[in-house]
This record gives structure tokens, sequence and C-alpha cells, in this order.
């Protein structure tokens, strides 16, 4: 299993401090949860139904002709190799590390490329891959080069795969009404952008033929049916999609000039998160840990993704921290 933010448990017997007391800014999720409606009791006693609205309701959402659900974007990732034969993959890195792993364990010859490589490589993959909002660095790649590449790679029938886990506050840049497109697969994540986690809920957005594949690998309920409630509900909240994006906007700002302030101006971000490469990262990292902070720690680059902070108490506390850690390196 590949180490990911979030381990809040983990931590919280590490350092022995308990659970409640942490500021959790591991995991890169909207820190604000949309309100959960009231759960039918057939949502519970009857197996779930795809032809309850859910599917049309993120189809509205995304922009799209046809999704499928999945128990979260990682399902997704982790089926998705299953559906071609063996070859080579490009992986445009950093990235969430899962994708390179998934396609590994299934016998592809990975290559991990940096942004600058990728028109190099490309005529010569069969699936690439591309994290956009990329995560951790927040590079966002434009739509007409994201489908150029997409072009080139279908001429000879490979993919490119886009996981638009963080694209909720940049709508226009998502390639999500293009994804009818033979060989281009978008995923998207629910638990980030509404605060949800815990459902366990994604959509792959893809041509129908392609879908169908996948729902085989899948198989029947792969959605609980109050998970479908839950994601209905919250894809049809309109302004509540508004409200999240601007505050997550102004948040990530805040963030960015606080780390600027203390001298670490971030290196990317987007709007659910900050990243910062410094040598320090290792030491900030147990410095804020012993304080009841978790950041989200990646040794092999030395870098560190902050999430953002729920309300002004969280602000405050983290203020004090980097103040607490200029001090003592005085």
């Amino acid at each position: 299993m590949l180490e990911h933010g979030g381990r809040l448990r983990k931590a919280a017997l590490e350092y022995g401090i308990e659970e409640a007391d942490w500021l959790d800014l591991s995991s890169g999720l909207a820190p604000w949860p949309f309100p959960v409606p009231d759960i039918p009791l057939r949502a519970w006693a009857r197996l779930p139904e795809n032809d309850d609205g859910l599917e049309q309701a993120a189809c509205d959402y995304y922009g799209t002709l046809q999704v499928l659900p999945v128990a979260g974007s990682q399902m997704a990732i982790q089926l998705l190799p299953r559906l071609r034969r063996a070859g080579k993959v490009g992986v445009l890195s950093p990235c969430y590390a899962e994708h390179a792993e998934a396609w590994r364990r299934n016998g592809y010859i990975v290559r991990e490329v940096l942004e600058q490589e990728v028109d190099f490589f490309v005529d010569s993959l069969d699936v690439l891959v591309v994290v956009n909002p990329n995560n951790p660095t927040g590079l966002s790649l434009p739509p007409a080069r994201l489908l150029d590449w997409h072009s080139r790679l279908a001429q000879r029938g490979g993919w490119l795969v886009v996981d638009e886990a963080f694209m909720d506050n940049t709508p226009q840049l998502s390639l999500a009404p293009f994804s009818h497109l033979v060989g281009l697969i978008v995923l998207r994540s629910f638990g980030k952008f509404f605060g949800l986690a815990g459902v366990r809920l994604g959509f792959v957005l893809a041509e129908r033929k392609l879908l169908k594949l996948l729902a085989e690998q899948v198989g029947p309920w792969v959605v609980s049916g109050p998970t479908r409630v839950v994601g209905q509900a919250c894809l049809r909240d309109v302004e509540g999609h508004a409200l999240q994006r601007v505050r997550a906007e102004v948040a990530s700002e805040r963030l960015a000039a606080l780390l600027g302030q203390h001298g670490f101006k971030p290196d990317g971000g987007c709007a659910l998160f900050q990243w910062l490469i410094t040598d320090r990262a290792e030491e900030l990292h147990e410095f804020m840990a012993r304080r009841g902070i978790l950041l989200r720690l990646f040794t092999h680059n030395s870098s560190l993704r902050f999430g953002l902070p729920a309300d002004e108490a969280d602000w405050v506390r983290l203020a004090a921290a980097f103040a607490a850690f200029a001090k003592e390196g005085q």
C-alpha cells in the first residue's frame, strides 16, 4: 500500500495527541463538507438501482453525455489497466503515485515523464496519464494541449487518461465535454470538492463502449444506495457549488500568502492546496506534527502539501506554529 495523506489515527498514536486535537491539512480535501441529506430507509433496505437520477445529476454537473459511477476514482485507476493489453504507459510526473503503480502492477512498461518531455515521448506511448490540475504540484494544463496529445494517441488506438480530481473550481478547463471521444478517459473525484471523502464516490467519463467494458470489471451495486442519495443531492446543489468555489479560492490565496510571509513561497498549488519544495521539509513536517498540525510530506523531492484551514481558529493556529518555527530557527 502506498502512503497517502489523511492518516490521522496513525499520527495521533505516534505523537500522543488525541485525534480531536489535530489540525489535519494533509489530504487536500475541502474542509467544509456539504450537508448530508436525510437518507430514506429504502436506500438502506434495497439494492441500489442505476436509474435513480445519480447518473443524470453527474452528467449535468460535469457537462457530459454519459458517466459510470464507481466507489471513488481510485477504483477506476486500479481497473483501467485491465482493459488493454500490456504496452508502454507514460505518466506525467510527479503526480498521484497510484497511477504509475496501477499500470506497473498489471505488467505495463511505465515511464514517468516531465511536462516538457511529453511531446517527445507521446508518439511512442500506448497510454498517457495526466493529473490536471496536478497533485501535488498544482500544474494546470490547457485543454487544447491535452486534446492534441489525445489526437496523437487516438490515431494509433491509444488512450489519454486525465485525472481531474481537483478540477471542480475550474470547470472551464475540464475535458468532460470531450469525453465522448474514443480514447479519452476522464476521472472525476466527488469527495475532494464536496468535502465528503468518506462516501467513496467517483465518476468515469468516456465513450459508451469503454464504459460498458469498465462496468463489467466494476460489477453490480458498487456504489451503495445511501451514497447515491448523498451524491445526487450534492451534485444538484448549485448554490452550494458557487459558495464552495469562492471560499476555496479565497482560502487557497490566503494560504499562499501566509506561507510567503514566513519565507516559504509556494512552488505550486490549486484551489484546494498549496505545494512547497524546501530542503527543510522533513524538519517542518516534524515541527508541525509535534504541535498537532498534520501536513503531507513527500520525501523523494523534499516537499510538503498544505491543505486548507477550515476556520479562523485554524488560521491563527497555523500562523502561530510558523512564527514558532521561525523563532526556533534563529
